[in-house]
């Protein structure tokens, strides 16, 4: 019997708050840790959201240099001298970070590694899209085994040679703590209350300030929807580049005393509480996990035709709205389904797969199968 647990290495840009994140936190807290250990290499130079969890759970990091492509050959090197620091301690290497997983996984597989390609999103259309997929093409002949969040985004990223081999690939699904989102009427009062808002239509959003998660629009869309009942107000969850310029344009359109920038939570859940309406109007998503969150709060969702249907899990009401629509259309579906009715959606999740503690057993098997091979 194995003394110690096995080391899983990720990779990851930087552990703060965002979807890849916290699905690999939700592993981590749930997954057996005296089988198996997680460490990270994060590819940059600050302390991250959850780095200060990830070392009380026994957890190592690691800092590689952030790749600027004018340092291809110093990111090669630091590659390089960390397997031979490392020699032997980590046989699994787990690559959530897309842009350079060519070029690591690679190194780790002259290492006798074993090596696992992640997808978390599908493609944009933007010049930021267009030279990840080039850097990232490589990968789908490098790893040996491939994970992503949903057929959507394993297709996007590795192509359909591999999500049609079932040997090499698997959807792993982002599961969540179902009870943790389970509809609480009275963190629902609370958290209405603490914001005085409890007699407020709120709709709401979690996510990252991107351009991918297209909060212009959902600013347009709030909009609309205060001219036809100015007894609503946005809750805006979450913190990113883009903040800034989407608080200027609230500022300009006058709804700075009805648009609530709440920042990065670690209580999500109870924010979706407080919400009566959920709107997604991302531009890609390679599943859309914020949208499961919601609909195991029992809240309906309005989400855009580029979000991956696979998130829909629940009987819960999720309206796809084209992102080609008017701001206007958006508001009057949005409006229809305020009055909808909460319910305690965790079972349904749950039968979707969407459960922490069944996926946390099935990854755990998986890293303990492909170590001892």
């Amino acid at each position: 019997m194995r003394e110690k647990p096995i080391r899983i290495l990720h990779v990851i840009g930087r552990m703060n708050y965002g979807g890849a994140e916290v699905m690999i936190m939700n592993l981590y807290r749930h997954i057996d840790r005296e089988k198996v250990q997680f460490d990270f290499v994060e590819n940059w130079s600050e302390r991250a959201d959850f780095d200060d969890e990830i070392e009380n759970l026994g957890g190592k990091i690691f800092r590689c240099p952030h790749y600027n492509v004018k340092n291809h050959f110093e990111y090669k090197k630091w590659w390089n001298n960390f397997f031979v620091e490392h020699q032997n301690e980590y046989k699994i290497i787990h690559g959530h970070l897309g842009s350079t997983a060519a070029i690591y996984l690679k190194i780790a597989n002259q290492n006798n590694a074993y090596t696992i390609a992640h997808s978390h999103n599908t493609n944009g259309k933007d010049l930021k899209s267009y030279i990840y997929r080039v850097f990232s093409y490589p990968t789908r002949f490098i790893a040996d085994y491939f994970f992503a969040c949903s057929v959507d985004a394993g297709r996007a990223r590795f192509g359909e040679k591999i999500i049609h081999n079932a040997e090499k690939f698997h959807v792993l699904n982002n599961a969540i703590e179902t009870n943790k989102y389970a509809y609480n009427a009275e963190k629902r009062k609370l958290m209405r209350n603490r914001y005085n808002i409890a007699d407020k239509i709120v709709v709401g959003n979690i996510g990252r300030f991107v351009k991918q998660k297209n909060h212009v629009f959902i600013i347009d869309i709030f909009e609309k929807i205060y001219e036809k009942n100015n007894n609503s107000v946005l809750l805006l969850v979450g913190d990113g580049e883009l903040r800034k310029k989407i608080e200027e344009k609230v500022k300009k359109r006058k709804l700075e005393k009805v648009v609530f920038f709440m920042g990065s939570q670690e209580n999500v859940c109870d924010y979706l509480q407080a919400m009566d309406v959920f709107v997604l109007p991302s531009l890609f998503e390679g599943l859309g996990i914020v949208a499961v969150e919601a609909q195991c709060s029992g809240m309906p969702c309005v989400i855009s035709d580029k979000v991956s249907r696979e998130c829909i899990v629940t009987s819960n009401h999720v309206s796809i709205c084209k992102l080609t629509e008017k701001a206007d259309v958006w508001a009057e579906k949005i409006l229809s389904l305020i009055n909808s009715k909460r319910s305690d959606s965790t079972i349904e999740v749950k039968k979707n797969g969407y459960d922490i503690g069944t996926t946390a057993k099935w990854i755990s098997d998986f890293y303990q199968e492909a170590w001892n091979r």
